[in-house]
């Protein structure tokens, strides 16, 4: 089973939430009510975030934190990358040099090919997105054009597209 770091997850639960009212200043406690995520979480992520450049600092007696860039500007990726660091499935598709078999190893070209197409996904949903509408199925094929996918990928079955915009797409698993 493949998850981000829990603070990720949270993480991305308060930029969706700045997101639906993307011109607004939070303050931690605010979010923390709202999500449901403890306090000192927030404030830590919302820290984080801010030193990550998604959110910007709002000092004053209404101060807190506002997206630093519109909800539509803001990638999943990029939310996830600030918590977590960079993307990757295996230990040679995040950095080079981190595993000691790279240089022998007939997998790895593979791997850093499932970790292009999972950012790739991550990086095509906005903030915008997931704070909209719940996101709608479209045709897989759409991906399989772009290259994405394999021809004949046999899990496919297993999957389906959806997507809030014509221009931004993620896989998620079907449930069964």
């Amino acid at each position: 089973m493949l998850r981000m770091s829990k603070l990720a997850d949270y993480a991305t639960v308060i930029m969706i939430a700045m997101a639906r009212d993307a011109d607004a200043v939070k303050s931690a406690g605010s979010l923390a009510q709202a999500t449901g995520i403890p306090a000192p979480t927030v404030s830590k992520l919302m820290k984080m975030l801010a030193r990550g450049g998604v959110l910007a600092s709002v000092r004053g007696v209404s101060g807190g934190y506002q997206l630093a860039l519109p909800p539509q500007r803001i990638a999943l990726s990029d939310v996830i990358a600030v918590v977590d660091g960079p993307f990757g499935m295996t230990e040679c598709s995040a950095l080079p040099g981190l595993c000691t078999q790279e240089a022998v190893c007939s997998a790895r070209a593979n791997w850093q090919r499932v970790n292009r197409l999972i950012f790739e996904a991550l990086s095509l949903v906005s903030l915008a997105d997931m704070a909209g509408p719940t996101l709608s199925e479209i045709d897989i094929g759409a991906i399989r054009t772009r290259g994405l996918l394999p021809l004949g990928h046999t899990e496919i079955d297993r999957t389906r597209a959806v997507s809030g915009s014509p221009h931004r797409t993620v896989i998620r698993p079907q449930q069964r």
